[in-house]
């Protein structure tokens, strides 16, 4: 594991700076994300890493607001570092960056607590681009990706047509819901309701977790399905 000790990040330092650990066994790239990153500035590289292990500490270390990483690690799987990131550090996104596509393990990243997923076979991945969209409240995901979310989507709806029991939402959660529903980003959500920057994903994740969701836009059909909102 590499650890950012800072130098050359002066120029950089700020409110809106992205704190990033990259988790990647790949060298190239690995280094190809770091450099990305390094010529961004918007982001700093709080660590680099190869292993499950190095991961698990630097998250144990460092306060981050993004974790990217890979799934096939040679000591373990990236889930394990995005599970364990979410208690550690509940206010934190995580992004896989992985050439796995089955549905098992996409919706176990997703449900894990996964707000992106992009494959590293499918068109070339614009990082800068897809961090900007996860940390604006978006969920980065590659076509393919989107195909199996929308299948379980479908297959879970099937299932619940006959329940009519819809999950009791608190006040706060109730306005985060609509200025989902709305498109507002997690920072306009913040800035709205006179909340930190940070509580908004740990709502956002209970309001997933009553409706048994992974993203947005799912959040927002299964409320509307449900009753709990009207469109």
């Amino acid at each position: 594991m590499s650890v950012s000790d800072g130098d050359g990040q002066s120029g950089k330092r700020g409110a809106s700076i992205c704190r990033i650990i990259v988790t990647e066994d790949d060298d190239a790239v690995r280094e190809r994300f770091v450099r990305l990153i390094a010529d961004w500035d918007g982001g700093e590289l709080v660590a680099e890493s190869a292993t499950l292990s190095d991961t698990l500490a630097a998250i144990r270390e460092s306060e981050i607001d993004l974790l990217i990483t890979d799934l096939n690690l040679p000591d373990g799987n990236g889930i394990e570092a995005i599970k364990a990131l979410g208690v550690i550090q509940p206010h934190a996104e995580a992004m896989v960056i992985s050439v796995l596509a089955d549905d098992r393990t996409v919706l176990d990243s997703i449900e894990a607590g996964a707000s992106g997923y992009l494959l590293k076979d499918a068109d070339p991945v614009d990082l800068v681009e897809a961090i900007n969209d996860l940390m604006a409240g978006r969920s980065p995901i590659s076509s393919r990706i989107a195909r199996v979310l929308v299948k379980r989507l479908a297959e879970r709806s099937e299932r619940a047509a006959e329940d009519t029991d819809a999950p009791k939402m608190t006040p706060r959660e109730m306005d985060i819901l609509w200025g989902i529903a709305k498109g507002f980003t997690s920072d306009e959500l913040a800035a709205s309701l006179g909340i930190s920057r940070q509580t908004v994903p740990v709502h956002i994740r209970n309001i997933y977790r009553k409706l048994q969701v992974s993203n947005r836009s799912e959040a927002v059909f299964e409320a509307t399905r449900q009753g709990i909102i009207r469109l």
